[in-house]
């Protein structure tokens, strides 16, 4: 009840990041009783219908990680002086952001159920009524246990990441003004990339058998997935490195105080920034890499209603939770910002240092992302 009231009583902006989170939930639910409804329509394709559902991993892993994110920048579950008075600790509030996350994903997994319903025609008097009953294999009856089961997964998987990303930590806190440690996975993510486009590369020359994705995939190499999947794991897992050098490379050849200043921030916040940054990387270049093999030839014609909507919700989370960590990392340098003010910095500083930072990034990811699509498409187009 206290994570509803707070929920109501919350400001637009963070009411409107609850919503998209909704949407998100309410997009992977509706992939995933889609799934459904091909195993309930097609029982002799079972094999299909199980590889359609583990494609859902990578909507719900999006969606997933922008509800953290999301929970992560609510003013409400923030610790602050005298709420441990009122009974409201650490671990009280952890608990409402679990809470919260739950609430939010619920209420898309609802939508979803609802939509589904009335395209498969069983909700009438609305418009587009069984609209795509063909489709949702409305002939047949909708288990209703499985139904709730798979709708029961991003809210019962969002709330138990945002409690663990936000339990209280146990320790003695770092003092205020200490160096954060280095981040040690760019040798590892570029061994990764590396790993990955060598299977790719193998995978896609020797052929085999293709796997039979959702929408009209059906010629890949499962080896062309595998390598791939390597390849997005290792760009999220060297974004924090890469970040770090960013801020490492401003600093060089006699900087200035806003360089330093830039160079600093990316340095301070390469781990909160630099992995949803490698993620959203590791997406775009997925995206183009299938933009190149299948958008060519047949006028796109290979992208299929429902692949299309899991590839926007996972390119709609990771951007969103890029852009919610950035507000994040604004957030925890609030007070830099207001002793910068108090000693008399003029705030073309502040926005001079921000638009160095985004052009040092642009400048080391928009390459990256461009030849890692390349690289991943050559072994599929040669």
């Amino acid at each position: 009840m206290l994570a509803l009231r707070l929920v109501r009583g919350s400001h637009p902006l963070v009411q409107l990041r609850r919503l998209l989170v909704a949407a998100a939930a309410a997009g992977v639910g509706f992939l995933l009783l889609c799934t459904l409804g091909y195993a309930a329509g097609h029982p002799e394709h079972s094999a299909a219908s199980v590889l359609r559902l583990l494609w859902c991993a990578l909507p719900i892993a999006a969606t997933v990680q922008f509800a953290v994110a999301v929970a992560r920048t609510d003013p409400a579950t923030r610790p602050r002086p005298g709420l441990s008075a009122i009974g409201l600790g650490p671990a009280r509030l952890t608990a409402i952001a679990a809470a919260s996350t739950a609430v939010a994903c619920t209420l898309g997994s609802t939508v979803a159920l609802l939509v589904y319903l009335h395209l498969r025609g069983a909700l009438t008097g609305l418009p587009f009524d069984g609209a795509a009953a063909g489709l949702l294999a409305a002939d047949r009856p909708l288990p209703l246990a499985a139904a709730l089961t798979l709708l029961a997964i991003v809210p019962v998987a969002g709330a138990t990441a945002a409690g663990l990303a936000l339990r209280p930590r146990t320790g003695t806190p770092a003092p205020e003004g200490a160096a954060r440690p280095l981040p040690n996975g760019l040798p590892w993510g570029i061994a990764l990339v590396a790993v990955g486009l060598a299977v790719e590369t193998y995978a896609g020359r020797g052929g085999g058998e293709g796997v039979a994705l959702p929408g009209r995939f059906d010629g890949s190499p499962g080896g062309v997935l595998a390598g791939w999947i390597l390849t997005a794991a290792g760009l999220a897992l060297a974004g924090p490195g890469l970040t770090h050098l960013c801020g490492r490379l401003l600093q060089t050849a006699r900087p200035g105080a806003v360089r330093l200043l830039a160079g600093r921030v990316l340095m301070d916040e390469a781990t909160r920034v630099g992995r949803p940054l490698g993620v959203v990387c590791a997406v775009l270049s997925g995206t183009l890499a299938a933009a190149t093999v299948y958008g060519s030839g047949d006028g796109g014609t290979a992208f299929g209603p429902l692949t299309g909507l899991g590839a926007g919700v996972v390119l709609a989370c990771t951007t969103a939770t890029l852009l919610t960590a950035a507000l994040e990392s604004r957030q925890c340098r609030a007070h830099t910002v207001e002793a910068l003010a108090r000693l008399g910095a003029p705030p073309t500083v502040l926005r001079t240092a921000a638009l160095l930072r985004a052009g040092a990034l642009l400048a080391v990811f928009l390459p990256l992302t461009w030849l890692i699509g390349e690289l991943a498409a050559l072994p599929l187009t040669a």
